[in-house]
């Protein structure tokens, strides 16, 4: 048996391409785990609301960290 990834959604492709505009002209660098999140939401692997939970997680970790 051959499991084929779904398919990528062309609306989500469009929707982080724009968020990945505006960050760049804003002057945001996105990490290699947002640009991983992204990927994975548009192919329907994971929700809006997972990718959003992971990011803050992630986030949140990072600004624990001290100095």
């Amino acid at each position: 048996m051959v499991l084929m990834p779904p398919k990528s959604n062309p609306k989500r492709i469009k929707a982080v391409k724009l968020a990945d505009a505006v960050n760049k002209i804003e002057g945001v660098p996105m990490s290699n785990n947002a640009r991983k999140l992204s990927a994975q939401w548009v192919r329907g692997e994971i929700s809006g609301e997972a990718m959003k939970a992971a990011l803050v997680a992630a986030h949140t970790r990072q600004s624990d960290v001290k100095l």
